[in-house]
């Protein structure tokens, strides 16, 4: 991996990594986590502390995915995020794609390790990360901790044609998409949104 800000120490959280299927734990063995491509995807680790980095967090936490998103199920390991807060799931061997804008889940059809093979040689398009290189061109950066947010939402069509993108705490971002996918999630399409920023 490429454009390491972060990775993970020591695990310290034991019962989530006996949960995980063991091609995960290998992974997690050898670096507990990581944030790279400069922000641009950040696998989750089994640690408490930073909130952000911990997968117990995203997993069983009372924010976790599984408790907002109607077809994310409770046995879906969120094991990464891109950079602005869509989340990477494993059901199974299969690695799936939640948008947290829409709640609209799709199976990528690769497992972990040609997930991480995508990523590697293919960076921009397997991790959507249009969005961070056009934040990086203004001269922004990522900090460990960060999300996107992006105004407007990518799902709402709009005349102007590129969000704007400022980085902000990736809690703060979360709870903003899962707020926003709340409101919106039983809306017909075409509906007319009014957005309050973050």
């Amino acid at each position: 991996m490429r454009g390491i800000l972060y990775t993970g120490g020591e695990l310290t959280d034991l019962v989530s990594f006996a949960r995980l299927p063991s091609y995960l734990q290998s992974f997690l063995r050898e670096q507990n986590g990581v944030v790279a491509y400069f922000g641009g995807l950040h696998i989750r680790g089994c640690v408490q502390e930073p909130a952000w980095h911990s997968l117990t967090e995203a997993w069983q936490s009372e924010r976790a995915f599984w408790r907002t998103y109607d077809e994310v199920q409770e046995t879906d390991v969120p094991f990464a995020q891109d950079c602005a807060g869509n989340q990477f799931l494993l059901r199974g061997d299969a690695v799936l794609f939640l948008d947290t804008e829409t709640g609209e889940l799709a199976d990528l059809e690769v497992d972990f390790k040609h997930f991480l093979f995508g990523a590697e040689k293919f960076p921009l398009d397997a991790l959507g990360m249009e969005p961070l290189r056009a934040f990086q061109q203004r001269g922004g950066m990522l900090q460990p901790g960060q999300l996107l947010s992006l105004i407007p939402p990518v799902c709402i069509a709009t005349a102007s044609s590129k969000p704007t993108a400022t980085a902000v705490p990736a809690a703060a971002r979360l709870a903003w998409l899962a707020d926003f996918y709340q409101q919106i999630k039983n809306l017909p399409d075409g509906q007319s949104v009014r957005l309050k920023p973050l």
